[in-house]
């Protein structure tokens, strides 16, 4: 007679944690350490050094913050996944809205979890992502599908990577001098940018763009 065969145990993800805010990171990272199968391989503070620890350490999961003080994190989902081949990407935010779940979808991104849940439901997102799945919150998951099929007429999802950026720029009330110097990009560039995306929005002027870009949910 056969001896049952023992299930393997699960498999080692490893993560970096890319989150600025000290306390929240030493939260999240404690809380991963409890569980047997996710080591934390190292903590970046920045869009900089999270590439450059992607690179070096090939990470399986990046647990990527939304805000990091040198720019958007879901801009730079695809820096990230170019360095880190294979690594899979997941999105934490404090706040979640199918225009920000769609935005992580089309940057890349294999998910969104939301800062205030629970850590059994993060510990599940990680490994779930590992193994190639996709974890969006079942409330934004109808949104984002109609987003991404194009149901929805939403403009702002076809905008660029730096007219996101723009955007952006615009909602904290920068003007194009501003934007240009921000931008590092010329002023007549900065005007062009920021006509595409009033363009893409259907506005007829900046102070239009950004009331529609927060009605959308795009500067949450």
């Amino acid at each position: 007679m056969s001896t049952p065969l023992e299930p393997s145990p699960p498999r080692l993800v490893r993560v970096l944690l890319v989150e600025d805010h000290d306390m929240v990171a030493e939260a999240i990272g404690l809380a991963l350490a409890q569980t047997s199968a996710i080591e934390v391989v190292a903590r970046a503070g920045s869009i900089a050094s999270a590439v450059a620890d992607a690179s070096r350490l090939q990470p399986d999961v990046l647990l990527l913050d939304r805000r990091l003080p040198d720019g958007d994190g879901i801009s730079a989902i695809g820096r990230l996944m170019a360095v880190a081949r294979g690594a899979r990407v997941l999105v934490l935010t404090g706040e979640a809205t199918a225009s920000v779940a769609t935005r992580v979808a089309e940057a890349g991104g294999a998910g969104l979890v939301l800062k205030s849940g629970r850590l059994q439901d993060l510990e599940s997102a990680v490994h779930e992502v590992a193994a190639g799945g996709m974890v969006f919150p079942p409330s934004l998951l109808s949104g984002v599908l109609d987003r991404l099929t194009g149901r929805t007429g939403l403009s702002g999802t076809r905008l660029t990577a730096r007219e996101r950026e723009t955007l952006l720029l615009l909602g904290e009330g920068a003007g194009t001098e501003e934007i240009s110097e921000r931008l590092g990009v010329a002023r007549n560039t900065a005007r062009n940018h920021i006509q595409r995306v009033l363009e893409k929005l259907g506005a007829r002027s900046k102070l239009e763009a950004v009331a529609i870009a927060h009605r959308e949910g795009m500067l949450d």
